[in-house]
């Protein structure tokens, strides 16, 4: 292949957006790109493990078709060029999607999902299928964290955070049910966005509770995140948590200025004692050095029981959605699955229906914090990413997020006593994704400069 080692490194740390600069005026060709990710994955994915199904003839092919549409003079995408990551739950035509599951192996499906569609009008290169755990679930992937491969690269979406983390792509698309998105982007270091529910269709990826799952993706900053999220926002009849909406600007957003300087609220979420020391006091210093910028809110008594109904509905539909492997394919299943599964079969209709019941009650009190300030101020995670490989972490601080529909990102901002990243997660009001990444990246600029 010929690649310059340090022209691949330089390339590689450049940020999104001047990637797609390059791309877009020809200073920097789709193929060039692609080679130096292909590059960085031969010399990382043997002790990261970051990949389900990779093939570089596969990622040049279509950089060499997108060179000679740019050479015709024909219109390019906002995503022309630029390598994307697919977690392994995306479907995606002619090229295998197992879903991590033993019972799915040699799945490859017939159409692409609605994402991946709309990556392909983009001009994305499909890089391949990142690993998630087994059916989206909690028994922990193959994938090592980057920054030291003892510690856990979380999950479910380990693939797709731990590939952007290590610099093998500049983009990654994953789900969340929990704190798939947020909780190992904060465990890798690098931005994890998770839109307002429903904000991008779910068709062709492995449904586990309609109720909850997002799709979200993996950037180093927030205004790449906001670039690759742009494109996936849409309406799909075939999905009913979508409905037609303006399109949104959410990168053009972002990249703006603020009218006036984002107000926080600094909340201390339900299951506050996980946190551990580290993470009390990088977030207090960071609370302080925002200054009269941030207010401390409590949320109010309700929020308690957050957990316990989002895990009703999760582990109810899970039941229902996953009937097939329980039946059919139980002995290649994990314990996380199969107790998830014997679980929800227990859940009762009526506790089931008495806690959708919850969300709006949850919004309706949200509505008023957000009346005083631009995002809610919470930790990522309990802490830095676990040195145990046996665990995803703790998705104490997400699931409350995911369960209210809210768009949520988290930013790495912090870092542990033990060198290992942290995140700050901000989440904004229902809808208001743009209004939320513009003050992420407001945030992202103020404490790196």
């Amino acid at each position: 292949m010929g690649v310059n080692p340090q022209h691949a490194e330089a390339l590689l740390a450049l940020p999104v957006l001047e990637l797609r600069d390059r791309l877009a005026s020809g200073a920097l060709s789709a193929l060039d790109l692609t080679q130096a990710c292909i590059a960085r994955i031969a010399a990382r994915e043997p002790e990261i493990g970051a990949w389900a199904w990779f093939d570089s003839d596969y990622a040049c092919e279509q950089a060499r078709a997108l060179d000679a549409r740019r050479a015709t003079g024909l219109p390019t995408g906002p995503l022309h060029g630029l390598p994307v990551g697919l977690k392994d739950i995306i479907d995606t035509a002619k090229v295998p999607t197992e879903n991590g599951c033993e019972a799915d192996q040699g799945r490859v499906p017939k159409k692409d999902a609605f994402v991946v569609e709309r990556l392909k009008a983009a001009g994305a290169v499909i890089m391949g299928k990142t690993v998630t755990t087994e059916l989206a679930f909690m028994r922990p992937s193959k994938t090592r964290n980057p920054h030291d491969t003892s510690h856990t690269a979380g999950g479910s979406s380990s693939g797709s955070a731990a590939a952007v983390a290590a610099g093998m792509i500049p983009l990654a698309v994953g789900t969340q049910t929990g704190g798939s998105v947020i909780r190992p982007a904060a465990f890798c270091g690098v931005t994890g966005f998770k839109p307002t529910f429903g904000a991008i269709p779910r068709r062709g990826i492995l449904m586990q509770s309609p109720s909850l799952d997002t799709v979200g993706v993996f950037a180093a900053d927030p205004a790449g995140a906001a670039l690759l999220a742009e494109v996936l926002y849409g309406h799909d009849p075939s999905d009913p948590a979508t409905a037609p909406r303006p399109f949104p600007r959410l990168s053009k957003t972002a990249l703006s200025k603020p009218p006036v300087l984002p107000d926080f609220a600094f909340v201390r979420p339900p299951g506050w004692d996980a946190a551990d020391q580290d993470t009390r006091d990088a977030l207090a210093e960071l609370v302080a050095a925002l200054g009269d910028k941030v207010i401390e809110v409590a949320l109010p008594a309700p929020f308690e029981a957050a957990a316990r109904e989002r895990r009703r509905i999760n582990f109810a539909e899970m039941a229902r959605h996953y009937f097939r492997y329980g039946r059919d394919a139980q002995d290649m299943l994990g314990p996380e699955i199969r107790g998830a599964l014997e679980d929800g079969n227990a859940i009762l209709a009526r506790d089931y229906l008495a806690a959708l019941d919850w969300k709006p009650v949850l919004n309706a009190a949200l509505c008023e914090i957000f009346e005083r300030c631009d995002a809610i101020l919470c930790p990522a995670a309990p802490g830095p990413a676990p040195r145990d490989v046996g665990t995803t972490g703790d998705p104490v601080f997400n699931s409350l997020w995911t369960f209210c529909g809210t768009p949520a990102v988290t930013l790495p901002l912090l870092t542990a006593t033990n060198g290992m990243p942290m995140g700050v997660q901000l989440v904004g009001s229902h809808g208001n994704d743009a209004r939320l990444l513009r003050t992420a990246r407001w945030l992202y600029d103020w404490a790196n400069h």
